[in-house]
């Protein structure tokens, strides 16, 4: 998730207009884009709009990095932090973080990737090294489990289930969410879910419930779902959480690891939460 270079007089500032194009090819350079459709809103459009979306800018005036992270209540999800791979190894990364984090303290988390320079980064601004992520996906023929029965919701209906399971409000960041095509919102006894088709793959989450177990219904429920659509299923979940275990055992594949780092233990509960990866 980080790489830098040495830069000479750089800044680093918000993402102005002219930064955009520049942004998104660091962004397509690291394929952090894939799964969603070319021309259409993305995430770095929430970060920009609702979040905070920073550049680090070289003195010729070249962008070389971004970050950006999303609030929700008094909690920090830094999502991005992504230098471009001419412009490696001289203080972009820690630069762009001094400006971008909240100050010491206050509640910051992280999904990080497996390039241990930014683990080592990240841990001397704080964050510790919790749980894996894992990232899983299976197809239409998963012996998946039972899950609870789900009906069409509202974000309305749903904001203060996914504040209390997540960590903090984030009502307009699931509003924006649940307007972009493919994107549907799903209830349950107990639980929520997000579910988002982008061709054959439906992508499960944000997803929460009152306890674990209400979370892994929904989640099974989703699944179930897309499965009977022969759509394949794409979900990132906590190493500890109990629908983990269910999906593996199901027959679905660890395709991809980041770690949950984190500013202090319990920012949210991770055996009731299955994050959106771009979301938080």
């Amino acid at each position: 998730m980080w790489s830098d270079r040495a830069m000479g007089a750089a800044t680093v500032r918000d993402v102005a207009p002219d930064d955009w194009g520049d942004v998104r090819a660091i962004a397509d350079e690291h394929e952090i884009r894939v799964g969603w459709p070319a021309g259409e809103p993305d995430f770095l459009d929430l970060e920009r709009a609702a979040g905070r979306l920073m550049v680090a800018v070289a003195g010729d005036g070249v962008v070389e990095g971004f970050a950006g992270t999303l609030t929700r209540g008094t909690l920090t999800h830094l999502g991005d932090l992504f230098i471009a791979a001419r412009a490696q190894s001289g203080g972009h990364g820690r630069r762009l973080l001094d400006a971008i984090l909240p100050p010491a303290g206050a509640d910051v988390v992280t999904f990080a990737s497996s390039d241990r320079r930014a683990q080592a980064l990240y841990l001397r601004y704080g964050l510790v090294p919790g749980q894996p992520l894992w990232y899983l996906r299976g197809g239409p023929a998963a012996r998946l489990g039972v899950g609870g029965e789900l009906r069409a919701a509202s974000v309305e209906e749903i904001a203060g289930l996914d504040a209390a399971a997540s960590g903090g409000e984030r009502a307009r960041h699931l509003a924006w969410y649940a307007g972009l095509p493919g994107v549907a919102v799903w209830a349950g006894p107990g639980g929520y879910v997000f579910t988002r088709v982008e061709g054959v793959i439906c992508h499960v989450g944000p997803a929460g419930g009152e306890d674990a177990a209400a979370c892994t219904q929904v989640v099974l429920a989703a699944a179930r779902l897309a499965a009977a659509d022969r759509l394949t299923v794409s979900v990132a979940a906590f190493g500890a959480h109990p629908v983990t275990r269910a999906l593996v055992e199901a027959g679905y594949r660890i395709e991809d690891q980041d770690t949950l780092m984190a500013s202090r233990p319990g920012l949210f509960d991770a055996r009731r939460y299955v994050p959106n990866t771009d979301l938080g």
